[in-house]
């Protein structure tokens, strides 16, 4: 038996504008088209709600600086995973890619890619709802068209970002200045101080925190740049740059939509509208209504391409680092693209295509990621104590992780507070993770059948993918070999004798 152990050189990177395009695009997705709806509904006025959106954009800034830092103070690609397991050990960083293999990328993948169906179906289905088996078989093909173009080059997953990222801004510029004209012909009145303010429920703090719960969801993507690090130019000037110009927009256009939305519908009528943008366009644009379902469905085509492209990075830092099956780690010969990571992202997105209620689903992956942002951002803390003088090409006052972490713990316990059963399930799903960590990394000493049988699977698995493992400078940014790496590396077997062999192709 043997593995190919040839390795490939890639120099396929990210540029600034590429990387400025891709952080921005992979944040605005469906979000922005699905949450206006549960911001309001928990937020319980106009008002407030629009607080919760301009709030919840500065923290998501203040969160994404302190990833900046630790992204060039730890420059591997994994963003969270790979800070949580070097900074509380193993165990902590297997947790954090266990929730996200199993439940947030998957789910989330699905989410958007059915999202999309809906939109691009629904106009074929004017008086009712398209049916159910249309919608996952459109959501199928629009993760396995993309799943290709994510395997076939780097440069075309981020041509197709930058063109659907254009089309998308564009739809929510018409639906900002289409809120602008109706502001200026005096149809304001939700956004006037007494009535912005008026209640339509009893105040409370626990769905306060579940709006801003939703509001995140809008804004997920944020710590994307942090799972690509290693493919970044000039990642210590690229990436603050990105996040100091594509947030702040972001938060532009998903305040200044929500206060066109309201230039249209009362709240009421937001409420019970499954798609607010379309409702929002049959009022305002007439005959030219078709263009908003057309412009969330190329919204959340870019979102899919965006989330394939952070997931497949993210299961391949787990493989590197002995966390996943090896054959995850590896790369196509010629292309450099993952393909091993990017096929089994596809296979269990599309396994969660047959779970009808995702919206449950989202709610606790959404309160799991949280969790795990507040962990990432307080071994910002610790880092800070335990190695106060490794180089930080990047560093911010300490205020920012702290104000995050206040936010944080307000966020996790009236979540928890309001919704026990949601958060919950959450957090048992995540520790379903820890058998699986003591079984399948820790224990080194495994019988030797069963390295055989993964041995046996990986050569398969290459030989199909027409996959090897990256080559690894010496004084490139990437990890640095010690004894840790090389222990946490032993579960995932690779045979000794032709580990320095180069093989043919067959």
């Amino acid at each position: 038996m043997w593995t190919w152990a040839i390795t490939a050189n890639c120099a396929d990177f990210l540029s600034p504008l590429a990387t400025l395009i891709l952080h921005a695009g992979n944040i605005i997705g469906s979000g922005i088209f699905v949450s206006p709806k549960g911001v309001l509904e928990n937020a319980g006025s106009v008002g407030l709600a629009l607080i919760v959106w301009i709030v919840t954009g500065l923290i998501t800034a203040v969160g994404a600086l302190c990833y900046a830092e630790l992204g060039v103070t730890i420059p591997k690609s994994g963003g969270d995973y790979s800070y949580v397991k070097d900074i509380f050990g193993g165990l902590a960083g297997f947790l954090r890619l266990w929730i996200a293999v199993l439940v947030i990328y998957p789910t989330n993948q699905a989410v958007i890619a059915l999202t999309f169906s809906n939109y691009v179906l629904q106009p074929l289905f004017p008086t009712c709802f398209p049916p159910e088996s249309g919608l996952r078989l459109l959501a199928a093909i629009c993760l396995l068209l993309l799943t290709w173009v994510n395997c076939a080059s780097v440069r075309w997953a981020t041509r197709v970002q930058d063109i659907f990222t254009a089309g998308k801004l564009l739809a929510l510029a018409l639906i900002i200045i289409m809120g602008v004209v109706q502001i200026c012909k005096g149809e304001y009145f939700w956004l006037e101080p007494k009535n912005a303010f008026e209640n339509f429920q009893e105040p409370d703090i626990g769905l306060i925190a579940l709006a801003f719960l939703q509001g995140s969801f809008a804004y997920g993507g944020w710590n994307f740049l942090n799972y690509v690090t290693e493919e970044l130019v000039d990642p210590y000037k690229n990436l603050p740059r990105a996040i100091f110009i594509s947030i702040p927009l972001v938060t532009f256009v998903y305040v200044f939509a929500n206060v066109a939305y309201v230039t249209a519908m009362s709240p009421q009528e937001l409420l019970a509208s499954n798609a607010v943008a379309v409702t929002f366009g049959e009022k305002l644009l007439g005959v030219m209504a078709w263009i908003m379902p057309i412009s969330v469905a190329l919204s959340t085509f870019g979102g899919v391409n965006g989330s394939l492209f952070t997931s497949s990075r993210l299961f391949f830092a787990g493989a590197r680092e002995g966390h996943l099956p090896s054959v995850l780690a590896m790369i196509h010969v010629k292309r450099c693209t993952p393909i091993p990571a990017l096929l089994f992202t596809c296979i269990s997105t599309l396994l969660m295509l047959v779970t009808s209620d995702m919206y449950t689903l989202i709610n606790y992956v959404g309160f799991i990621n949280y969790l795990f942002y507040g962990v990432t951002i307080a071994g910002q803390i610790v880092l800070r104590w335990k190695k106060p003088d490794i180089p930080r090409p990047i560093k911010i006052n300490l205020l920012f992780p702290i104000i995050y972490l206040l936010f944080w713990a307000f966020l996790l316990i009236f979540s928890l507070w309001s919704e026990p059963v949601v958060c919950g399930t959450g957090l048992a799903i995540m520790l379903t993770g820890v058998p699986v960590y003591f079984l399948g990394v820790y224990w080194q000493h495994k019988p030797k059948c069963f390295n055989n049988f993964i041995e046996s699977l990986t050569l398969v698995s290459q030989k199909m993918c027409v996959a090897v493992y990256p080559e690894m400078d010496a004084g490139s940014r990437t990890e640095e070999t010690n004894e840790d790496t090389e222990e946490q590396r032993q579960p995932i077997y690779q045979p000794t004798a032709s580990k320095d062999k180069e093989q043919p192709q067959p």
